[in-house]
């Protein structure tokens, strides 16, 4: 019995350990490099603010499965870069992405909001990288 009370309590830290080191951020920049919108869908809540190149819309997350797929159709991912995050809020993240594709280079927003212990994609952005 104690010996299974210590076996416990070595696994139990290295559960918690992996939970923490989950980032949603990290996991729709690899997405998006990808190009994986299907999988990145999974993520959408309900209603989506899809603004791509200047064309917003608030849709529903199969609209904006679709409007992405169409973006990435055109657009193959090469690579993508983490410009700026805000994970410190439990109930909110955000990410800034700059996209490198074969059809030029775009910078990607993406804002989450915790539903119910989970975190969703309620606005994503695309813009032209405007070059300095």
């Amino acid at each position: 019995m104690m010996k299974l009370l210590w076996l416990f309590l070595l696994v139990m830290p290295c559960s918690f350990r992996q939970a923490e080191s989950f980032d949603i951020i990290d996991t729709t920049a690899e997405l998006i490099k990808k190009g994986d919108i299907h999988e990145l869908a999974k993520y959408f809540s309900s209603t989506v603010e899809l603004n791509i190149l200047g064309e917003e819309n608030v849709c529903s997350n199969t609209q904006a499965e679709m409007l992405l797929v169409d973006f990435f159709k055109q657009r193959q991912p090469k690579s993508i870069k983490i410009l700026h995050r805000i994970s410190s809020n439990t109930n909110y993240r955000f990410g800034v992405f700059l996209l490198a594709t074969n059809n030029g280079t775009y910078r990607i927003s993406i804002a989450l909001k915790n539903i119910d212990n989970q975190f969703v994609v309620n606005d994503f952005r695309i813009e032209i990288e405007k070059v300095k």
